[in-house]
């Protein structure tokens, strides 16, 4: 099982800088992605959808015989995250909220922190509630900022575009007092430089890509499945295929991927 692979799943590209992260971190791990591209962004479909979507990638990382499955999406970990562990079976399944509220609980006992996500994310209430768990000294102000996922997705990075949008949500009266921010989307690591640009380095950015891959290392380490061998094989798979997912693939792996498209919705 040590060599089996890693299985990531997203809506779209937001998903990879997640297994970019843990690409650095694991260099021996495979990594098998897939993309729901047909339905991005998940922020903005019913709680049902996403469920249903979920549901349907998780069984067939499972048939790719993943030894570990990552839920890079924050709107399905949010209101999905039920129902996949019940479908997950046998096949240890990770969200990508936990790691960071154990990061918080460990390092940040006391501050304001804020969050910015999608809707399906922040109308869940999930980072609140998790944070207040663990904390009542730390003071949890959540935003949603739903044009950011599209926008990533369509390349509009470190443009004048990206530029007036970020700095629109970011300059909400109830930001205005944080001294950390949680990036609660996986798309969003991708503006990070912005985003610390606009707050002149004041506020500490929260980035899950990282956060997240030290966690899997973790959890593989203590299972005794870390894979020693060093030949490794990724593979990329999409609901629809699109230039932009395989343009942003190749650029995070630096590699000729193999990119296939999977109709597993019809």
């Amino acid at each position: 099982m040590k060599n089996y692979p890693i299985g990531i799943f997203d809506s779209g590209i937001g998903g990879l800088t997640v297994a970019n992260a843990i690409k650095k971190v694991l260099p021996n791990e495979n990594i098998i992605y897939f993309g729901d591209t047909e339905h991005l962004p998940y922020g903005e479909k019913s709680a049902a959808a996403i469920q249903n979507y979920s549901a349907k990638i998780i069984k067939f990382l499972i048939t790719k015989k993943c030894k570990m499955i990552i839920v890079a999406c924050n709107s399905a970990s949010s209101v999905a995250w039920k129902n996949i562990k019940k479908i997950s079976n046998k096949t240890p399944i990770l969200n990508v909220i936990d790691p960071i509220i154990k990061k918080i609980e460990t390092n940040y006992t006391k501050c304001n922190i804020g969050v910015i996500g999608t809707k399906a994310t922040i109308e869940s209430k999930v980072y609140e509630i998790k944070i207040k768990n663990i904390s009542a000294n730390i003071n949890v102000s959540s935003l949603s900022t739903p044009l950011l996922a599209p926008m990533i997705e369509e390349g509009f990075i470190n443009e004048k575009i990206s530029n007036t949008v970020i700095t629109n949500y970011l300059s909400e009266k109830k930001l205005k007092d944080i001294s950390h921010l949680i990036l609660a989307c996986t798309h969003y690591p991708l503006i990070q430089n912005e985003i610390i640009k606009h707050y002149k380095s004041n506020v500490k950015v929260i980035d899950s890509s990282y956060i997240i891959a030290e966690y899997v290392f973790k959890t593989l380490e203590k299972t005794k499945l870390l894979n020693d061998q060093k030949k490794t094989e990724h593979y990329f798979y999409v609901s629809n295929y699109t230039k932009s997912f395989e343009k942003s693939a190749k650029f995070f792996f630096k590699e000729t991927i193999k990119l296939e498209e999977i109709k597993l919705f019809r």
